[in-house]
């Protein structure tokens, strides 16, 4: 065989073109191995990356679903505490009414005393006087109460205030059956007309229901307008504290 005459570059070029097996030995001749193993070391390389990728990828998506976790969990704990905090609050403040509602109304009560004169006077009768719970006692014992309930014979024992008062016009007594309360309300009405029925049996004489408040359940106001309970209204600097 004869060999190839190489005179330029372009004749190098053709002859290993010719013999790539000459081109594989000249590049081991001419490079390094760590050039010639390049391709491949970056081939690992992009390999070795994605799998690093891939991993990063799912530690990412287990720390966003543990994050989202947690921040439901810690929301749904805040929302608890919140609505115990809300119902121990509502719960206090409901206390607190409780707590308060009979003092309002034992301060409504001994402003209705102070006025007791005035509050005859609006019905145009003359104040006689204050009839006491014994005073109260005494009537529903003298009279036959076999067919009043013991609990209606006790509310009407336990009366806010019963006056007794006379009719300068008719020249007749009667009484006056009173419920006090801060907001005069549907159960002061039934109390207060009731107790006027028990004193009309128990004494024959006219009684007439009054309720006696700073304000009125709008829910009364039509057994205010028939006449069937009169409504005297304190003032508020009636009920102020000194």
């Amino acid at each position: 065989m004869q060999a190839p005459e190489i005179a330029t570059v372009e004749d190098m070029v053709r002859v290993l073109d010719e013999h790539p097996q000459w081109l594989e030995a000249l590049r081991a001749r001419l490079l390094t191995r760590e050039l010639l193993d390049l391709p491949q070391t970056v081939a690992d390389f992009i390999a070795a990356t994605d799998r690093r990728f891939d991993v990063l990828e799912r530690q990412m998506v287990e720390l966003r679903a543990d994050l989202e976790r947690q921040l439901f969990e810690l929301r749904a704990d805040l929302e608890r505490q919140l609505f115990e905090q809300r119902a121990d609050l509502q719960r206090e403040m409901n206390q607190l009414r409780a707590d308060i509602g009979p003092l309002k109304a034992a301060h409504a009560r001994n402003a209705a005393m102070e006025e007791a004169g005035m509050i005859a006077e609006d019905l145009g009768l003359s104040l006689v006087g204050i009839l006491s719970r014994d005073d109260l006692r005494s009537l529903a014992q003298r009279a036959d109460a076999g067919d009043v309930s013991k609990h209606d014979l006790r509310s009407f024992r336990r009366a806010d205030m019963v006056l007794r008062a006379t009719d300068a016009a008719a020249g007749t007594e009667c009484y006056l059956a009173v419920e006090v309360s801060y907001t005069a309300n549907g159960r002061d009405t039934e109390r207060a007309v009731r107790n006027a029925q028990l004193l009309t049996r128990f004494t024959g004489l006219r009684a007439s229901a009054v309720v006696v408040s700073l304000r009125l359940d709008n829910r009364i106001r039509p057994a205010v307008d028939s006449g069937e309970v009169a409504w005297y209204q304190l003032d508020a600097e009636d009920l102020e504290v000194d």
